[in-house]
């Protein structure tokens, strides 16, 4: 558009110009497009330096607008602290910011037991697995805001996995999620057998599975306090608060819980075909319930807390990942005409399609497994428990703490049942900026 007025302009000059005086010079073609090539640059420099100028303000405003609503969020969580205590209770302290330094231990607990009858011998068998690894020492840190933050851990213990966890706790309510996640080959075996109803001697022996056992879990948990004014279930294991007087409260409580056992190996095929051919187990449970927690004040600054929460299961899910194997568990029998196994037909020698684990001799390397089918089961409601114990100690803008939490899970199907149980000791050290 520039560059156009600009030649209307000059055309028109020129014209005027040889009317008046025929002794005037023309301009010539060069100067003109000279003078046309520089408004043209020009014209694009200033447009480049007002597009440039666009997304700078575009930027410096994308940039302010983030930090307000971060303000924004830091308000309201400051609002929410203070309005919702009894200050003569409970008090929000001046400093908001919390960085936590932690050490903990964690321990995680599984028992998978199954049992099976054998009318053409009257015997029965009953066996479980006893999966617990060592105890997991980790250390991590957690930095937060009031009571809502992350914080992150990394294993001193050879094998025992990482954990994630992230926390938010305000007067009334807490929300808790852990992610657990590690391997394991330390086993217990322990078996019982029946023979005419008499039971005879029993076996216990601790080995390592030839391949680890991976075991994921993650445990979201979530309550609600009547009496926030006055009790704090925060000033125990987070200390986003302090508690100046004892304290009790009557809670509400709902917990999710997920949990994967895994040994899918061709080396643990011994084990496999024990648990009926399950490979892998994965359990979802939720759970709910009402229990009591109770802030004790011996002296200032300390503040000892213990709660309780029975809860529900209910929405138990079990989904099993199963094998076909060229042996089953049964009691040996007389006479071994099995021969070879065929990976073609899938059959032994005589035909059949599997052969007693009994009869397995030491050494061999003739375990197969194939067609692994997923089975999903539900089971009845279950009554589980959340225990919790913190101690807490605060000075200047420091503090300490020390807490425990247990929680069980169950899970039974006919002959089958896993019990989990899931528990850590955590001491923490943190100062408030």
């Amino acid at each position: 558009m520039i560059g156009r007025i600009i030649v209307g302009y000059l055309l028109f000059s020129l014209s005027a110009a040889a009317q008046k005086e025929n002794t005037i010079d023309s301009i010539s073609i060069e100067e003109v497009s000279a003078s046309l090539s520089t408004e043209a640059v020009s014209a694009k420099a200033i447009d480049s330096l007002s597009t440039e100028a666009v997304s700078a303000k575009a930027d410096t405003t994308h940039h302010h607008t983030i930090k307000t609503r971060f303000q924004q969020l830091l308000r309201f969580l400051d609002k929410k602290a203070h309005s919702a205590v009894d200050s003569h209770y409970i008090e929000v302290p001046a400093k908001p910011w919390r960085i936590i330094l932690r050490l903990k231990g964690s321990l995680v607990d599984v028992d998978y037991y199954n049992g099976a009858d054998f009318p053409e011998t009257n015997e029965r068998a009953e066996w479980q697995l006893h999966f617990r690894p060592p105890v997991a020492t980790s250390v991590g840190i957690w930095v937060g805001y009031r009571g809502t933050g992350l914080g992150f851990s990394k294993s001193l213990t050879k094998n025992a996995g990482r954990n994630f966890t992230f926390s938010s706790t305000g007067a009334k309510y807490g929300i808790n999620f852990r992610l657990t996640t590690f391997e394991s080959e330390d086993a217990k075996f322990a078996g019982k057998s029946y023979k005419d109803g008499i039971a005879e001697v029993p076996h216990d022996t601790a080995f390592h599975m030839p391949k680890p056992v991976s075991i994921t879990s993650i445990y979201l948990n979530g309550y609600y306090v009547f009496n926030g004014r006055h009790y704090s279930q925060a000033a125990a294991y987070n200390q986003s608060v302090i508690q100046r007087r004892s304290a009790g409260s009557l809670l509400v409580g709902a917990t999710w819980y997920m949990s994967s056992f895994d040994y899918n190996d061709i080396a643990n095929g011994f084990f496999m075909i024990l648990g009926d051919g399950i490979s892998r187990i994965k359990v979802h449970q939720a759970n709910i319930g009402v229990g009591y927690g109770y802030n004790w004040v011996p002296l200032r600054g300390l503040v000892i807390n213990a709660m309780a929460m029975p809860t529900i299961s209910v929405y138990n899910r079990v989904k099993v990942y199963k094998y076909d194997f060229n042996y089953r568990l049964a009691p040996p029998e007389p006479v071994d005409d099995y021969g070879e196994w065929n990976k073609e037909t899938k059959t032994w020698a005589n035909g059949k399609e599997d052969k007693p684990i009994t009869m397995l001799k030491p050494g061999a390397n003739d375990i197969y497994y194939w067609n692994e089918n997923p089975e999903t089961n539900y089971s009845a409601l279950r009554l589980n428990v959340d225990v919790r114990v913190g101690i807490a100690y605060n000075w200047s803008n420091f503090f300490i703490g020390l807490q425990a939490q247990f929680n069980n899970f169950v899970y039974r199907k006919d002959e089958s049942k896993v019990n989990v149980f899931d528990s850590y000791a955590r001491l923490n050290f943190g100062i408030r900026l």
